[in-house]
């Protein structure tokens, strides 16, 4: 190994460590990381700019000023409201509808901004209708995770993993790409949560409830590796503004199709809605700055840039040569077997972003030795990326869960590892099926 190579795993190492040591903000792990193979001369100052400018930065801020623009219109407390009365109306059959209509909207949007939304109504919910939240909160939070799974932006790993492989010289993935993968791995993990998520929790059910109201959660809850204040956490309600709410849900309808139909990618369509909404006044360019979410798209940008120094210093060909020798002897479906599976281990340790910067290139590396497709593999990593349910620590949207609903640590792993087995076998049947080697 050479200077750099070595430099730039001691870096890795030090980053990994640190954020499972997870007493410094995970935005400022990445950057400190980034700063060292800046100023050592592993990574050029043009190709740390790139990372911070990349597609999948571009595509998430959009998204996160569109999606505020939303909130600030008070559509989504308007939805909320309506969903509300629903479950009155219905009993615990509402709430799981609401879970399911939750879910359909994380398809679209970042998954922890509904679950900050989405948490509270349905704790309160609960609550009314004399119902366990903990019943309800814990499959909020996998119902979102499953379904961000079925499109391109769905979740930040999608793209990210997405913008790794195209560094790779692979094409891009469309928006409903990954559906035909991620739709059956979120109707079964939802049929198992529905049936069986009760039932494994039956004891923690029984316990009195310890979940902190609303005065008492903590001040700072660490989600999507970022510090959320409680002002946020625990948004108030906006007054309903219709002609502002009617625009902000068109841009985004508009900015989902035309990247759907392959007219501009979606970094290029969310760039020129969240534009468009500030020219028409729906929303300010302060609210615009607001909305950003920097510590989000930092942590993502730091990440990139150390992914970036893997590949330039060799040492992800090194890595990508060790694991490659391993696998010769086998066939590429036991590859991607034990690639699933790898990944899936170490989203549960470390950041979904930390995941698709150290996994993606080594995906790609693997199927072109064995001669065949990359396509199953990078979708591989984007689904075992973001199946994080036996902890309540591997996604952020856990977090968020597990601190609201009083939760014990043992809860995530009887519900959570049964739905990581399952969403494991669905993944390779689906990926083998519709993306052939």
């Amino acid at each position: 190994m050479n200077a750099d190579q070595i430099l730039t795993l001691v870096v890795l190492a030090a980053v990994v460590a640190a954020l499972i040591w997870d007493k410094v903000r995970a935005d400022v792990v990445a950057l400190s990381g980034a700063a060292v193979l800046l100023m050592t001369g592993v990574v050029r100052p043009v190709e740390v700019q790139g990372a911070f400018a990349s597609p999948a930065i571009i595509a998430l801020a959009s998204l996160f000023v569109i999606a505020y623009a939303l909130e600030l219109s008070g559509l989504l407390d308007r939805a909320i409201a309506a969903a509300v009365g629903m479950c009155k109306r219905l009993g615990a059959a509402g709430l799981w509808l609401l879970l399911g209509a939750i879910g359909l909207v994380s398809c679209f949007l970042n998954s922890t901004p509904i679950v900050v939304l989405g948490a509270p109504v349905v704790r309160d919910v609960a609550t009314t209708l004399r119902l366990s939240p903990k019943r309800y909160l814990m499959p909020l939070s996998y119902i979102t995770v499953l379904t961000g799974c079925c499109t391109l932006i769905g979740t930040s790993t999608n793209l990210l993993v997405d913008d790794m492989a195209s560094n790779a010289g692979q094409p891009r993935f469309g928006m409903f790409e990954i559906t035909p993968v991620g739709l059956p791995i979120a109707l079964a993990g939802g049929l198992y949560l529905f049936l069986f998520s009760g039932r494994l929790m039956r004891r923690s059910l029984d316990e009195p409830d310890t979940a902190p109201d609303r005065a008492t959660v903590p001040e700072n809850i660490d989600t999507d590796d970022a510090q959320v204040g409680h002002a946020e956490y625990f948004a108030e309600p906006r007054p309903f503004q219709p002609a502002k709410a009617a625009i902000a849900l068109a841009i985004f309808v508009g900015a989902i199709a035309t990247a759907a139909l392959g007219i501009a990618p979606i970094a290029a369509s969310a760039f020129a809605g969240a534009v468009l909404l500030i020219l028409l006044r729906v929303i300010t360019a302060d609210e615009a700055y607001g909305g950003l979410r920097p510590q989000i798209l930092i942590l993502i940008a730091g990440m990139v840039v150390i992914g970036i120094a893997m590949e330039e210093s060799g040492l992800a060909a090194t890595a990508t040569g060790a694991l490659v020798g391993s696998m010769q002897e086998f066939g590429p479906l036991t590859a991607l077997i034990v690639l699933y599976g790898a990944t899936m281990l170490l989203t549960e340790l470390l950041s979904n972003a930390t995941v698709a910067v150290l996994v993606t290139p080594v995906a790609v590396a693997l199927a072109e030795s064995l001669g065949v497709s990359p396509r199953p593999f990078i979708v591989a990593v984007m689904m075992a990326g973001s199946a994080a349910f036996a902890t309540p620590f591997g996604y952020q949207t856990n977090v968020i869960v597990y601190q609201m609903g009083g939760y014990r640590y043992m809860d995530f792993v009887r519900v959570g590892l049964p739905l990581n087995l399952l969403t494991y076998a669905v993944a390779i049947i689906a990926i083998t099926a519709f993306f052939p080697f």
